[in-house]
């Protein structure tokens, strides 16, 4: 089977499912898949992603991949021993071709039951369809480009503070591909290489497992905090309370840039580490949140500006410049590392659309990334937060 463990997924899917147990047990949620290439043709491959999903759900936590996750110092005995009862139910996914050759993967249930089946599910879309057209892969193109890469950053003095990072599990290539991405990175990149998203790769090569909060965090709190306008506060309010100031990084483009400045107040730029950039313009975004830092009287040198969005090497490296010195700086890359093997990858998502009945959604500053099933909330959302329709 492509996912042989249940730790073959984000740090932050814990971290996030952590968080639901404790502030939002009885929380009721809806996913959606969405493959943002035009004409990729999924729909015959309906079965063998069906029977990927059955194996997946056969899957149990073993007890030394418990006991890794208790190793972890942010994670809660009884979230632990949680995870030791923990089974994926098939009951709640939903996988249907269409007519047009796409598909149609929806995720229903409760929220505490179905967190961890976004990461895997999109690894097995992604694999099933590889391995169906291109069967053999070009495995020296994929070593030469991650040589060249690697090449652009290891051993260079003036790069030796430079972080990347793996965040690439969701539209890898493939399981094994991975694996040799995240070896050769480990061998090759030393001490410029923070880690990988990925708990299993982690725990087996002995690499610091990274993140915090995702997009659907914070979409959930529209439905669960107390009023609209205050869900991106209460989402950052709860965070806090569950980790007492552990894994302080904030995502700022759930709403957009601007209206996350106006929520990220004195108190937040003080409790949190910083904020990842995931949509727009990362050199804007980074002197906003610079000058941000300083309004608020926070020294930016002590605050971490991580960068994850369609991140390559050439681009991470110019960041990597401009930011030197002004603020500390982690790089997040996904795809051009675990999918570049010579073949256009597959941008594909599952994003939540609904909590407790209510619509969700997510309005970043690149609108191509923007994701909600009914647009008469998008637009009251647009009207709460001041956010202008995109020209």
């Amino acid at each position: 089977m492509i996912i042989g463990s249940l730790l073959d997924t984000d740090l932050y899917k814990f971290t996030m499912m952590q968080v639901v147990l404790h502030q939002f047990p009885g929380a009721q949620v809806e996913y959606r898949f969405k493959c943002r290439n035009p004409g990729v043709r999924l729909a015959p491959f309906v079965d063998e992603i069906r029977a990927e999903i059955a194996g997946l759900c056969r899957l149990r936590f073993a007890e030394a991949e418990l006991d890794y996750l208790r190793s972890l110092r942010f994670m809660k005995s009884d979230f632990i021993d949680f995870l030791g009862l923990f089974q994926m139910n098939q009951k709640w996914v939903r996988v249907e071709a269409r007519a047009d050759g796409a598909i149609d993967i929806a995720v229903a249930g409760p929220w505490l039951h179905t967190i961890l089946f976004e990461i895997p599910l999109l690894a097995i879309v992604n694999e099933v369809y590889f391995r169906n057209t291109r069967p053999v892969p070009d495995l020296a193109e994929g070593r030469k480009r991650l040589s060249h890469k690697i090449a652009l950053v290891a051993g260079h003095p003036d790069l030796v503070d430079m972080r990347i990072a793996d965040y690439g599990t969701r539209r890898r290539f493939s399981r094994d591909w991975h694996e040799e991405v995240v070896t050769t990175l480990k061998q090759k990149l030393g001490v410029n290489f923070a880690g990988t998203s990925n708990v299993l790769l982690a725990m087996r090569h002995g690499l610091t497992p990274l993140g915090t909060m995702a997009h659907e965090y914070l979409q959930a709190c529209q439905a669960l905090g107390p009023r609209l306008r205050d869900s991106q506060t209460f989402a950052f309010e709860k965070w806090a309370a569950e980790y007492r100031g552990d894994l302080g990084i904030a995502l700022s483009d759930v709403y957009g840039l601007a209206p996350f400045l106006r929520d990220f107040d004195m108190y937040f730029c003080k409790l949190f580490d910083g904020a990842r950039h995931d949509s727009g313009d990362p050199f804007d975004w980074g002197e906003r949140l610079i000058e941000h830092y300083r309004k608020h009287r926070v020294d930016p040198r002590t605050k971490t500006l991580i960068f994850s969005d369609s991140l390559d090497v050439p681009l991470a490296v110019r960041l990597f410049e401009r930011f030197r010195g002004r603020a500390l700086t982690a790089f997040g890359i996904g795809t051009n590392l675990t999918n570049d093997l010579g073949y256009a990858p597959n941008n594909i998502v599952i994003k939540m659309v609904r909590c407790n009945g209510q619509p969700v959604a997510k309005l970043s500053d690149a609108p191509d990334k923007n994701m909600c099933d009914d647009q008469r909330y998008l637009a009251y959302l647009r009207q709460v937060f001041d956010i202008p329709q995109p020209a």
